[in-house]
């Protein structure tokens, strides 16, 4: 049976912290990555603690979005963390986005759409004149224009993403109740699942409060649902 996929986000910039997260968080019943942001890589120890990690599916959020040499200077900066994945933004256009693929070597590109922070009044305030779903999917095409290997968006579009890309869709705004804090295009897990997203981005949710019977509280929705 195929395994739901996760990626825990470490967003803290205690070792301690992320050293439970991590412990507390050995499970067989769903397929576990760690997800790394900017507050983890650059704090004191953060990066050092990320390159002695072994065995584990490790995701940098680093978003770059710059132009192209700027971006492959950064992704070949922390090759030797040897990560999973690694972000960077859509709006890096499509030369960046190419030249970071040919030179990332075993370590997948995943393209940043439009943050599940934004809404439609956000995108007009930022000078966007598409709608929220057309903008994603439009980003969607030209990551699959790129040859990206996963793509970020909120789980209200990966439906509308999956028919112009094929590859790997991962989905962060995932909740499980009315509390959104800081994301407005929000899911629950199951509904993120169904509607086509393969792996999902949780932080909160699992790591604030008791991480074990979070993390339980996660396996028996899914398996309810």
């Amino acid at each position: 049976m195929k395994k739901n996929k996760i990626f825990i986000a470490c967003d803290s910039t205690k070792i301690n912290k992320v050293r439970e997260i991590i412990n507390k968080t050995k499970v067989s019943k769903i397929q576990i990555g760690y997800k790394f942001g900017l507050e983890f890589i650059n704090s004191r120890k953060g990066r050092k603690f990320i390159s002695k990690l072994k065995r584990k599916i490790i995701f940098l959020d680093l978003k770059l979005n710059d132009i192209p040499n700027t971006c492959i200077s950064a992704i070949k900066a922390v090759k030797d963390l040897k990560a999973n994945y690694i972000t960077m933004h859509i709006s890096s256009g499509l030369v960046a986005l190419k030249a970071a693929k040919k030179i990332s070597g075993r370590t997948k590109i995943v393209g940043v759409s439009t943050l599940t922070s934004l809404n439609e009044k956000s995108l007009k305030e930022i000078g966007f004149d598409k709608k929220l779903n057309s903008l994603v999917v439009h980003q969607a095409k030209l990551a699959n224009k790129a040859k990206l290997d996963a793509f970020v968006c909120s789980a209200q579009e990966a439906k509308s993403v999956k028919k112009v890309f094929k590859k790997e869709i991962i989905t962060p705004g995932i909740r499980f109740n009315s509390k959104n804090n800081d994301q407005k295009r929000v899911m629950s897990p199951a509904n993120a699942f169904g509607a086509g997203s393969d792996w999902l981005v949780i932080g909160r949710p699992i790591t604030k409060g008791n991480i074990k019977k979070n993390l339980q509280k996660l396996i028996d929705h899914l398996k309810n649902d």
